[in-house]
């Protein structure tokens, strides 16, 4: 990779003393090149002011194969086009600013009077004329999405003629498009330069910015930047929480260093307001961990720029929860942000799902750890788009489909690292999971209950955080499970929570917007895992949902908290959302999937208000109709307890107490050298269905009555109480 150290780095901290009144475009859309579809290298010189195109083409932009964006049309299976564009600047002291757009597909290199000052998706120095782009890239106007600004030293001009001038690379030559829109406009400080308006879609860039959140400021040096691969970049990042505002023109007092940065995301990618995918790098271009606002030292983040959440906060409070409920969750921090000078309004800085320390706890997986306890753990995996890299579900989707069943992807080890035996013994794990769930009686032919699989708790509050959410992509997107190795618990665990974007009534469709009904069945023919509905036909599953419920109803989920914390954020944000739907001007508006309570507020205030009413309707509706028993809600209610239970390891403190034959048929005996005061055998809803009181250091007693399955032994000694499984076959 170029070292970016050689890179020049763009300041823009002069701009915030600009003069600019307007600005005008010089170089618009509709405008005539001279232009070549080349057979052969043009000259050296073929992008500078005295190169002779008399021989090239003329027409005007867009250029490309024909489609609704290109008004010159040249022939399909051409991989590139040369375009010059001379134009005249009669006041050069009349330019404050100068901004650059490309509307494109694939890649191109643009130069301004011969130097080159933007470059996507295309190598070399110059690059050949029959080489294709390095990679793809979409058009975005024909969309109605702007193209991304690339701000020009204005002293880049020269009084008089210039020369923009712009080659564009295709894919390869089968590819079904080529386009090609070059825009140039300047900032002016007189009432009229004599240049034409500017675009719809222009948005002058930011001059000054003040704010009491940290600003993120990065420049690509005239690259734009792509989803895929991450293009270099340098980063700033401006807080000082001694002062009652941050300022883009300060310097950068938490981090001035070099990143690679991306695109990211799925439907996201079609709103105008882009989420990015950023990795620390040092000035070589290596992966380096950074820690930064009280981030825990790390390379890789996410920049989630919040569109059609005009709360602006629901990831942000999604993960808030998911950490009080005592799991991991990305952690967060508000910033605003400006990208090449352009401001991009409001952001959340986000953890990546990654294996780490202080992200995904779980040991590494190495690829020569392929037996023993070594292949038993490491693994996260997850429901997401897309049949690839992972193995399919031997059960098909909730509704039953025959046609359709739940695939896994592999997430770490990456599809390209995990090794054979790895990848066959995380899915013979889920296999038998599932091959549990799917018995009447919820054990395997293994002997195995479901429950001796996962995370019991994981799974209750996931299910609880994405049904209070109404998360639509919940179950069958974005849905991520871990697994540690057996010698550290061994479960498969259900997390970390991620994108609820379209979540807490922000969605037209499966029921989102509605304060009623199971998200789960109201969204069932999109296609989710069976066995969410099969436990929820469990009482071992909805005792267990039902007590934590009410538990975290009286704290952590009680109306006045959630109130407490939507306020909070709001706070945190505060006046930063105005210059967020400044930016954005989306307010009152559709944008898709908001529901019609997302569309009529005109105010963040007012949408905020909405929301909390939403919550709170909803909470509503899921005191009453929760599933389960709150009966015997010791046995869930702690996380390492039950962990204790489902496994039947004996807890170091306890190893007298003794059990067998487990499993048993006709009877079984109970030992402990303190004295057995009480026995109570409890069914898997939790109900007692016995008790004994022996006062005797061992008691036997017949189980020949009982049905089939998984119970648990309560045992109260001298010591204290102890809980066990125990398995009836």
């Amino acid at each position: 990779m170029k070292p970016l150290a050689t890179i020049a780095l763009l300041t823009l901290s002069l701009q915030a003393f600009s003069q600019t009144d307007h600005w005008e475009t010089v170089i618009d859309q509709g405008d005539q090149w001279t232009y070549l579809v080349p057979t052969s290298q043009p000259a050296a010189d073929w992008m500078s002011l005295g190169f002779n195109d008399a021989s090239w083409s003329v027409g005007p932009s867009g250029i490309g194969y024909g489609d609704s964006d290109d008004q010159t049309v040249i022939p399909s299976g051409t991989i590139s086009v040369y375009m010059r564009k001379v134009f005249n600047i009669s006041d050069l002291a009349a330019i404050e600013e100068v901004v650059f757009h490309m509307d494109f597909d694939d890649g191109y290199v643009a130069y301004l009077n011969g130097v080159e000052i933007s470059r996507v998706l295309v190598d070399g120095s110059p690059p050949a004329w029959d080489q294709p782009s390095s990679g793809l890239h979409e058009a975005t106007l024909y969309n109605g999405v702007a193209p991304q600004g690339i701000i020009i030293d204005k002293n880049m001009l020269s009084a008089g003629n210039n020369i923009l001038a712009v080659e564009v690379h295709n894919a390869n030559n089968t590819s079904s498009d080529l386009s090609s829109i070059p825009f140039l406009s300047v900032g002016v400080n007189v009432a009229d330069a004599g240049y034409g308006p500017t675009p719809w879609w222009f948005t002058p860039p930011l001059t000054n910015l003040q704010t009491h959140l940290p600003i993120i400021d990065i420049s690509t040096n005239g690259q734009s930047i792509v989803d895929d691969p991450k293009i270099p970049a340098t980063i700033r990042i401006i807080h000082d929480p001694s002062k009652p505002f941050n300022q883009l023109d300060d310097p950068a007092n938490v981090l001035d260093w070099y990143c690679g940065i991306e695109f990211r995301g799925e439907s996201s990618q079609s709103f105008p307001k882009k989420n990015y995918g950023i990795e620390f790098w040092d000035e070589f271009g290596n992966d380096i961990d950074t820690t930064f606002l009280n981030f825990p030292s790390e390379e890789d983040f996410i920049l989630h720029g919040p569109y059609s959440d005009k709360s602006l906060i629901n990831n942000t409070l999604t993960m808030f929860l998911g950490r009080e409920l005592g799991h991991y969750a990305s952690r967060t921090r508000f910033v605003e942000l400006v990208v090449n000078g352009d401001y991009k309004g409001v952001y959340v800085v986000m953890e990546r799902i990654k294996r780490d320390n202080e992200r995904v706890d779980i040991a590494k997986l190495n690829p020569w750890e392929v037996s023993g306890d070594d292949l038993t753990g490491g693994y996260i995996f997850r429901i997401d788009k897309g049949i690839a890299n992972g193995w399919e579900s031997n059960y098909s989707i909730s509704n039953g489909d025959p046609n359709r069943k739940i695939f896994f992807q592999f997430f770490d080890p990456k599809p390209d690292e995990i090794v054979p035996q790895q990848a066959a013994y995380i899915e013979n794990y889920m296999d038998n999971f599932e091959n549990a769930v799917a018995e009447s009686d919820y054990i395997n032919s293994q002997n195995r209950h479901y429950t001796d699989y996962i995370d019991l708790r994981s799974f209750v509050d996931t299910f609880i955080l994405n049904e209070l959410a109404k998360n639509i992509d919940a179950w069958r997107l974005s849905t991520y499970f871990f697994k540690d190795k057996d010698s550290k618990g061994g479960k498969v665990t259900a997390g970390p929570l991620w994108d609820f974007n379209l979540a807490w009534g922000n969605a037209d469709y499966c029921g989102g917007d509605l304060t009623y009904g199971w998200e789960y069945y109201q969204c069932d023919h999109a296609g989710h895992p069976f066995w969410w509905d099969r436990m929820l036909q469990d009482t071992t599953f909805t005792n267990a949902l039902k007590c934590r419920w009410d538990e975290l109803r009286s704290d952590k989920l009680s109306d006045s908290r959630l109130t407490f914390v939507v306020d909070s954020l709001d706070a945190d944000i505060g006046d930063a959302a105005d210059r967020n739907f400044q930016r954005w001007p989306i307010l009152g508006s559709y944008v898709w999937p908001n529901p019609q309570y997302y569309i009529t507020p005109t105010t963040h205030d007012e949408l905020l208000g909405i929301t909390k009413f939403w919550i709170t309707e909803r909470t509503f509706w899921m005191d009453a109709n929760m599933p389960g028993d709150a009966k015997h809600c010791e046995i869930y209610e702690n996380f390492d307890f039950w962990k204790d239970i489902v496994t039947g390891n004996p807890n170091p403190r306890d190893q007298s107490l003794l059990m067998y034959p487990n499993p048993a048929e006709e009877q079984i005996t109970i030992y402990h050298e303190a004295r057995l005061l009480q026995i109570e055998l409890i069914d898997p809803s939790g109900r007692i269905i016995h008790q004994f009181q022996p006062s005797a250091t061992s008691y036997t007693f017949s189980v020949h009555d009982l049905e089939k399955g998984v119970y648990f032994a309560r045992v109260k000694t001298g010591v204290g109480w102890f809980v066990r499984k125990i398995v009836i076959e």
